[in-house]
């Protein structure tokens, strides 16, 4: 139900406090609520300022050259959680996107209808100090810092626009498993080719100080070159520091990819096919 989830909660589970089975009180139709930024405390902005000076550092020589441009063009940098309304004036001018205040994390079809029409969720609230290594749902820190500096760049941007197309797709041919796939491995912890060297761009290894350095110098997980049908295979924990990542060659080629693919062929022909374990 859930894009960071391969399966539901289950049945009278407790859920954690930024996850909703039904659309919260303040929220419109599609879930979005003003971000009324005036009544982040002083702590909060305090937090986002300690979370933004250790990623920047842990980032340097690992991070590919869209994401720092991304937070040079947006202005990421300046102190505090960032105001929706200035971001969203930078943004769309450079990329036709802007980032929409949610309660938390949205049902798969909510979420990719946003992305689908250029619009990108982002939590309205961000982990506590004693939080700041681990928080289990994405906050503002995790969405704006982590996802919208690569929403500056063109090829990106068009991207994650296709990918919610193939969302509301999949979701209607019952293949959501499968898309989520595709998207955990790209926008959340993929890695790409640079002047030779393996770089960070997903967003789930941008905002995580362990995982930035665990991606690409420990000697556990399996790096692969990005195949549309074994991303599409392989399984993915999201609880867990990741056992495989997939490298793309370019952004540009990572669009023409998804733009060339015939996703429900794919879909069909993998049916019959076993999931793969990340390990694998």
């Amino acid at each position: 139900m859930f894009t960071e989830f391969e399966a539901p909660p289950a049945a009278g589970a407790t859920l954690p406090p930024h996850v909703h089975l039904v659309r919260p009180a303040g929220t419109v139709e599609d879930w979005t609520m003003p971000q009324h930024w005036e009544r982040f405390t002083a702590e909060e902005h305090r937090v986002w300022d300690l979370l933004f000076a250790r990623q920047q550092e842990r980032l340097a020589g690992r991070v590919v050259r869209a994401f720092a441009e991304g937070l040079d063009v947006l202005h990421l940098s300046r102190p505090g959680i960032p105001e929706l309304g200035e971001l969203n004036e930078r943004l769309h001018a450079r990329t036709a996107w802007q980032v929409v205040a949610v309660p938390g994390l949205l049902p798969d079809d909510i979420f990719f209808a946003h992305l689908a029409t250029r619009r990108f969720p982002a939590g309205n609230f961000i982990r506590r100090a004693d939080q700041l290594d681990y928080l289990e749902e994405p906050d503002v820190f995790h969405d704006v810092f982590g996802h919208v500096p690569m929403l500056a760049n063109p090829a990106v941007a068009d991207f994650m626009q296709k990918l919610g197309e193939a969302g509301l797709a999949a979701l209607a041919s019952g293949n959501i498993h499968r898309l989520s796939r595709l998207y955990w491995y790209t926008v959340e912890f993929g890695l790409a080719r640079e002047d030779g060297e393996l770089k960070i761009y997903g967003a789930g290894l941008a905002s995580s100080f362990e995982e930035a350095g665990y991606a690409l110098e420990s000697p556990l997980p399996r790096r692969r070159p990005f195949e549309f049908e074994r991303v599409l295979r392989t399984r993915y924990r999201s609880d867990s520091l990741q056992q495989a990542y997939f490298i793309v060659d370019s952004f540009d080629d990572l669009l023409a990819q998804i733009e060339g693919a015939d996703l429900e062929a794919l879909y069909d022909g993998l049916a019959e096919q076993p999931d793969l374990l990340p390990s694998a």
